[in-house]
C-alpha cells in the first residue's frame, strides 16, 4: 500500500459529503484532493490533477449519472480507479456500474471505517463489495431451481398471465376444458396458492 493514498469524491449530498469530509480529513494515511458536486466539475479538473488517485463516484448526481459518465472518465483517465459510493443496490446498476469500469460498489449505508477498507483495498489493487453487494452478484450466478411445473403446465400458466380464458387455452393446447381445469388444480397445489392473482404474480416474480 502506499503511503499516502489521494482520494477524490464525487458527490452532490451535502450532509453525505460532509460526513466523508470530515472522516477523511482526519486520515493520515488518506489525502482527499477535492470533491466534486457533478461529474461535469470532476472532468473540468481532471487536466489540473497530476497525481495518481482513486475516485469515490456518486451514480445519481445532476447532469450526467455516475455511471453515464464512466466511460469518458475512464477513457480521460485509464488507470484510474472507481468506487462507485451509492444507495442504489439493484443487481442492473451494479453490473452497469462494474461493466463501464467501476472497480469496486459499495452502499452508503456502510459506515465510514469501512469505506476507508474499501479505498485501502483498492490501493492494494483489489476490488471491494459491500457484503449485501457481494451477495446480490453471488444469487444472481447460482443456478436457478428448476421448475416445479411442467412444460404443459408452464404452457397454460403463460395462457393465463397474457388473459386467455380456460377455454381458449384449451383450443390452442389441442386439449379439453377439464384438462385444462385439471392442470390448474395441479397447479395451484404445486405452488401453494390459491388464485389466479398468486400465479400471475409468481409469473412476473419468476417464481415458477
Amino acid at each position: 500500500m502506499p503511503a499516502q493514498i489521494n482520494i477524490a469524491i464525487v458527490e452532490d449530498d451535502p450532509v453525505v459529503l460532509d460526513g466523508l469530509v470530515s472522516f477523511f480529513t482526519m486520515q493520515t494515511s488518506i489525502k482527499l484532493l477535492h470533491t466534486f458536486g457533478s461529474v461535469e466539475k470532476f472532468i473540468e479538473w481532471i487536466d489540473k490533477s497530476s497525481s495518481p488517485f482513486i475516485l469515490l463516484l456518486d451514480i445519481q448526481l445532476p447532469g450526467q449519472s455516475g455511471i453515464e459518465a464512466l466511460p469518458k472518465i475512464k477513457t480521460l483517465l485509464p488507470e484510474l480507479e472507481v468506487i462507485i459510493l451509492t444507495t442504489f443496490e439493484e443487481t442492473d446498476v451494479i453490473f452497469k456500474a462494474l461493466s463501464a469500469g467501476a472497480c469496486s460498489y459499495i452502499s452508503k449505508r456502510s459506515s465510514l471505517p469501512k469505506i476507508k477498507e474499501a479505498v485501502e483495498v483498492v490501493a492494494q489493487g483489489g476490488s471491494y463489495m459491500s457484503p449485501a453487494i457481494a451477495r446480490k452478484i453471488s444469487d444472481y450466478y447460482k443456478p436457478k431451481p428448476k421448475s416445479q411445473l411442467t412444460e404443459r403446465q408452464l404452457e397454460i400458466v403463460k395462457g393465463i398471465v397474457i388473459g386467455k380464458s380456460y377455454k381458449m387455452i384449451a383450443s390452442d393446447l389441442f386439449i379439453s376444458l377439464d384438462t385444462v381445469r385439471s392442470h390448474i388444480k395441479n397447479i395451484y397445489k404445486a405452488l401453494e396458492i390459491n388464485s389466479k392473482a398468486e400465479l400471475i404474480r409468481k409469473s412476473y416474480d419468476n417464481e415458477l
